[in-house]
């Protein structure tokens, strides 16, 4: 599904990404683990085209998209739910997803039933506007939003990030329900290791920008949490 190859991300003159090199198979869930800074979201925006790799290649489906632009590659299949949700809260939460859904035709509407059938809390709130929605809602949203573009990879940045653990429970089912259909693979990027362990298959670990664990995830000892991802 996906591969990546050696791939070094700047920001400027700063290099983030050193030689990150990993695969994603069909329907596979791959975490990405590390302390703050270690180049997490960088990695998913050399993903999604917004920081683009200055050298390595990343491929979907076999086919090179290293030099694509981001608004290309989300057509051909790549999702990007972002840190800090930025669902449009000036817009209402069907118009932010109908947003999600310019392009797809007679077939929106169809998928509009589809975000509301993975999350019916946000049926009822269809009217309100994005901005007042709570924090969970906001981020149920943005999750519905990424999946009725019916993407191949979905790519989630800390989802569960300030929410109740009621709403936790909620993603994670949702999460098991995508894996469980084979909808799209996923590459999750997590601070919350209970989380990680219940959803994935196996995990990478990224340390100043550099893979220094990859492994299945019964592998997430509690010495590897020691040694790599406590402060």
């Amino acid at each position: 599904m996906l591969r990546i190859t050696n791939i070094n991300t700047f920001y400027g003159t700063s290099h983030i990404i050193h030689g990150v090199s990993l695969e994603i198979g069909d329907g596979e869930l791959v975490s990405v683990l590390g302390r703050n800074g270690a180049g997490k979201t960088t990695l998913l925006r050399s993903i999604t085209g917004v920081n683009p790799p200055k050298s390595g290649t990343i491929e979907l489906e076999g086919t090179d998209i290293t030099q694509l632009k981001s608004h290309k590659r989300a057509r051909i299949g790549i999702s990007y739910v972002p840190q800090g949700r930025q669902i449009i809260p000036d817009v209402t939460v069907e118009e932010n997803i109908r947003l999600a859904l310019l392009g797809k035709g007679r077939k929106a509407n169809g998928l509009l039933e589809v975000a509301y059938d993975y999350f019916p809390a946000l049926k009822p709130l269809a009217g309100r506007k994005g901005g007042v929605l709570s924090g969970g809602q906001q981020q149920q949203l943005a999750i519905a939003r990424a999946l009725v573009q019916e993407p191949k990879l979905l790519l989630l940045d800390e989802p569960t990030e300030g929410l109740q653990p009621s709403v936790v429970e909620e993603i994670q089912e949702i999460i098991k329900r995508i894996l469980g259909k084979r909808m799209c693979s996923i590459l999750l990027v997590e601070q919350r290791l209970d989380f990680v362990r219940e959803i994935t298959q196996r995990f990478v670990i990224l340390d100043t920008g550099r893979i220094v664990i990859h492994a299945p995830i019964k592998q997430l000892t509690d010495t590897v949490i020691r040694k790599h991802l406590q402060v």
